[in-house]
């Protein structure tokens, strides 16, 4: 939608978006961002492909395209070693071509466990000038997001300014639900979509997960018990995920883990009437718990301080 929306205010602006979560080290962030830049700010033509070439040579780029969109396609051959250069020379590309970029970079924070030292200080090191390309860093695993950005002693410390991204109220989402199925002539009833918003906490993943389960349904009315019928199957299926979740914890923590997911949301774990009540074990081994289950990212916590179980799925089958 943001990409969408400027766009739409100004034709010459380039946007790009890349998911680095699947990258193991920085030879694959660069080849990844490579194919994604690399000819998308040139004419499609001869000349182009000789100058792209030419500029990187690091990365011996070969060009294709598609014969319908006319779209380049590039296929690159950067040896490992080269990955710093070839970095180097993909952001030169974007200064020379003076256009105004947006990149996106989703799960930024995957960076962090590259095994090359200095990662973050390297590309801050070319970002900062970069006049023309603004970048957008996002990121699932907010307290390492907070860490790279917040920290006085991390590269990126108030480089840019940080926005949270809060669930969608739920009048807006339940407006936008109905009248998609209304769309396609399936009803849709707002106290159904309302329990699926409080059942998924406002978790926009989960909800279109399971919004889309029931649009897929052949029923012309969704009722209450066609989510709890989804629910149920999605459980089964992911019984046997959860169950190796279960057996990377010990024993302390999976008792803290049930107990969260049967309060659905604690914020105050140490206070004695929620250890009394889940028959929890002392203080200390309560706090070393939550301290462990946060650095898994089995649980999260909110602005406002309350802890959860990340995945909403889990959380139901923990209840059970």
């Amino acid at each position: 939608m943001l990409f969408y929306q400027l766009n739409k205010r100004d034709k010459n602006v380039s946007c790009f978006y890349l998911d680095i979560f699947s990258t193991q080290n920085l030879h694959e962030f660069v080849t990844l961002l490579g194919k994604t830049v690399l000819g998308k700010l040139d004419n499609h033509s001869t000349s182009m492909i000789k100058r792209v070439s030419a500029f990187f040579k690091s990365f011996r780029p070969s060009f294709s395209f598609d014969v319908i969109t006319g779209e380049p396609a590039v296929t690159l051959d950067i040896q490992a070693e080269q990955s710093e250069v070839g970095l180097q020379e993909i952001f030169a590309y974007l200064k020379a071509s003076g256009k105004r970029c947006y990149i996106a970079i989703d799960e930024f924070q995957q960076i962090i466990d590259y095994p090359e030292k200095g990662v973050e200080a390297l590309l801050r090191s070319y970002m900062q000038f970069l006049p023309n390309i603004k970048f957008i860093f996002a990121g699932s695993k907010k307290h390492l997001m907070d860490a790279m950005f917040s920290a006085v002693n991390r590269p990126f410390y108030q480089s840019t300014q940080k926005i949270g991204l809060k669930e969608i109220p739920l009048a807006t989402y339940r407006k936008f639900a109905l009248k998609m199925f209304d769309d396609y002539g399936k009803a849709l009833d707002p106290d159904v979509f309302d329990y699926v918003y409080e059942k998924m906490m406002g978790h926009t993943w989960y909800i279109q997960f399971i919004l889309n389960q029931l649009f897929a349904a052949e029923k012309a009315k969704i009722e209450k018990q066609d989510v709890e019928f989804i629910i149920e199957d999605i459980l089964q299926e992911e019984s046997a995920t959860f169950k190796t979740y279960c057996e990377i914890v010990t024993t302390g923590q999976l008792r803290l883990l049930r107990a969260i997911a049967k309060e659905h949301k604690v914020s105050s774990p140490f206070e004695s009437t929620f250890i009394l009540r889940h028959n929890l074990t002392a203080l200390s081994s309560v706090k070393l718990a939550l301290k462990s289950l946060s650095n898994k990212m089995l649980i999260l916590q909110d602005e406002n301080g309350g802890y959860y179980v990340y995945d909403r799925f889990f959380s139901l089958w923990l209840e059970k």
